[in-house]
């Protein structure tokens, strides 16, 4: 019968083979053969009783220089001198065991950053007999771990310094988990006001609506980076422009966790930039003005100085008084372009809202624009609707849109070219159309062509000049007009097209018609007494001539208090005053001369070169019922004067 081994036997295959190491011989050899670990052993008071190649290796000593030494010689000295060797083997005889980390000392004396762990040896009893320390070096680690540590620090000095960007980091849904100093200064959120929120807040209500910031995450997330540059809000509802910028953060699988976001405001930048390139325009523009002044002036002068040459015929005078009263009248554009610009930029121009015919006015445009459109000898087209579009506005302003876009046109393009202007109903519109086979414009010019002082390309004879102020004109009034319009071109030298849309007014309504006052010539003495100030010889003399022409009894001096005297010896029916007058204001004489005995009635006429809405607010309180702009426009001056009523005499 088999035997069975029992406990205590073993058959010859399960026995080890007779050159196996075992028990403490084993152990011993085990130990000993470790390289990357010292460990020894230590009595209950630290000295070294054992010392394997590990230590030797790792702390410099041999076996015969460290054998019944305290192991705090592995110690720095300022360690040793808090006793903390020992109070190391204290608490690991107390627990059992003790594990830390710190720098200790080499035989040759240099330092490196050791994992210890300590461990209490007792015996079968319990008793407490000594301790075994394993040593290991991680000064490589411990030095990757204060590098890592010190970037981090520095980094989070480098975002919390920055106070002038916006630098926090979000998930992947675009939730906020972190929040820098220069983040609150730029979007006026705190910290505890966006953590753990969407980003989507920086955005305005129509962004969100249009989906933009997940876009941005989604570009984000498939290319690793997604820019974007726009208007943003501010926590307290102001806008700002921004960039905003996303970069994807990678786990160690290459998987997008999260996001940093760098948000910077350029409104400071855009602010700088939109000075500098107003600048520019600027001294663009007082050099166009410069030369815009001086081209009817030299016509100007050098008609005047064929006039006073000797024996000049009388059709020479006429060719002379003809071109002076073009070029004052080119002049006079000038100015009331520069003065319409400066009302609207400031909000003073007022345009009435009464029903207009339309046709009427784009008519009065065509007639005022024909002189020029006929010089350069363009072929004009003509296509108005039969139908009467009527619109809400004013019969003046809506003429000078037309009168623009016409001039606009002749300018722009060659000479022999081709203008159209139609109209006609659109649905609930009157669409205007101003065509031209002109030099065209760019893209990038049509995008800011109703700037202010913006002209395409000249020639550098500029025949026609300009200020590069009528479209922004246009935009401007037609806008007041709850109109719109807008600009195409195929590209430089393919012509141009202008298309103003206005709305008709529901109801059909008749335009007033606006008549002409009379202009008949009255006879002389018919009872019109004239007093003329101004302190401008030239201008005095030559409007005195003027209405003395036209019939009036006329009186002229050139300053206030002989205007007084004059005023109350003759008692004028109607008195010119300018209004710049030295010693006395054009509006202190007013008040004065109205308060001459048997002057409470006259008829007070500013003529002045103050032609803003507070000037005439300003000479209406000082008792004028008129006001003229200089250069006078004399048809309105005559016309004025006929239809004033005669003073009953005295």
């Amino acid at each position: 019968m088999r035997q069975i081994p029992t406990d205590h036997t073993a058959t010859q295959a399960e026995k080890p083979p007779s050159d196996f190491p075992h028990g403490d011989r084993w152990f011993r050899l085990l130990i000993d053969s470790v390289q990357d670990y010292a460990i020894f052993m230590l009595d209950l008071e630290g000295r070294i009783v054992t010392w394997n190649a590990g230590a030797e290796k790792l702390k410099g000593y041999r076996r015969d220089e460290v054998i019944g030494r305290h192991f705090s010689i592995f110690y720095p000295r300022d360690a040793v001198e808090k006793g903390w060797p020992d109070w190391e083997l204290e608490i690991a005889k107390a627990n059992g065991r003790f594990e830390d980390e710190g720098w200790r000392v080499r035989r040759d004396g240099s330092t490196f950053w050791a994992n210890i762990i300590i461990t209490v040896i007792r015996d079968e009893r319990g008793i407490a007999r000594g301790f075994s320390k394993i040593t290991r070096d991680l000064t490589g680690r411990h030095r990757d771990e204060q590098e890592l540590q010190m970037r981090e620090e520095h980094f989070r000095v480098l975002v919390e310094g920055l106070r002038d960007n916006a630098l926090f980091t979000i998930d992947r849904e675009g939730l906020v988990t972190s929040w820098n100093v220069g983040a609150e200064r730029v979007t006026g959120y705190r910290a505890d006001e966006v953590l753990g929120f969407s980003f989507d807040r920086f955005y305005s209500p129509g962004d969100i609506a249009l989906d933009r910031p997940q876009h941005q995450l989604e570009m984000a997330r498939e290319s690793g980076h997604s820019e974007d540059q726009d208007w943003r809000i501010r926590r307290d509802g102001v806008s700002y422009l921004a960039r905003l910028s996303l970069t994807a953060i990678p786990d160690d699988l290459g998987r997008v966790r999260g996001f940093t976001v760098v948000l910077s405001d350029l409104t400071q930048h855009k602010r700088a930039e939109d000075l500098e390139e107003s600048q520019r325009r600027m001294m663009e523009f007082l050099a166009m003005l410069g030369h815009e002044l001086r081209n009817p002036l030299a016509p100007i002068r050098n008609a005047v100085s064929i006039m006073s040459e000797r024996d000049v015929s009388k059709t020479t005078v006429e060719w002379s008084t003809r071109v002076i009263a073009r070029q004052v009248e080119h002049l006079t554009r000038l100015v009331e372009d520069l003065l319409d610009v400066s009302r609207l930029t400031r909000g003073k121009i007022n345009v009435r809202h009464e029903p207009v015919e339309l046709v009427s006015a784009v008519t009065s445009a065509i007639e005022a624009a024909r002189p020029l459109i006929d010089a350069r000898g363009h072929q004009f087209e003509v296509d108005l609707t039969d139908e009467k579009l009527v619109v809400a506005g004013d019969v003046t302003r809506l003429a000078q849109i037309v009168l623009n876009l016409l001039n606009n046109a002749a300018k722009y393009t060659p000479e022999g070219g081709t203008i159209r202007i139609s109209m006609k109903r659109e649905g609930e519109d009157a669409v205007l159309r101003v065509v031209d086979t002109g030099i065209g414009i760019s893209p990038d010019l049509a995008a800011r062509v109703f700037d202010l002082f913006v002209q395409g390309e000249r020639s550098l004879d500029r025949t026609e000049g300009g200020l590069g102020i009528g479209l922004t004109l246009v935009q401007r009034l037609v806008a007041m007009h709850e109109g719109q319009v807008e600009v195409s071109s195929r590209g430089p030298g393919l012509g141009s097209e202008f298309i103003v849309h206005l709305p008709l007014q529901r109801e059909k309504a008749r335009a007033r018609a606006v008549e002409e006052p009379g202009r008949e010539s009255r006879a002389v003495g018919d009872g019109r007494r004239v007093l003329l100030v101004d302190d401008n010889l030239d201008a005095a003399e030559t409007l005195t001539a003027l209405l003395r022409a036209w019939g009036y009894d006329v009186s002229s001096v050139h300053d206030a208090w002989t205007a007084l005297m004059v005023a109350a010896d003759q008692r004028p029916d109607v008195a010119l005053l300018d209004i710049g007058l030295p010693g006395m204001t054009g509006y202190e004489l007013a008040e004065r001369m109205r308060a001459l005995p048997g002057l409470a009635s006259i008829i007070l006429v500013a003529i002045t070169g103050y032609g803003q809405d507070e000037d005439r607010g300003r000479a209406r309180q000082a008792g004028f019922q008129h006001h003229l702009v200089k250069p006078v426009d004399l048809d309105a001056l005559r016309a004025l004067l006929d239809a004033l009523p005669l003073r009953s005499a005295t």
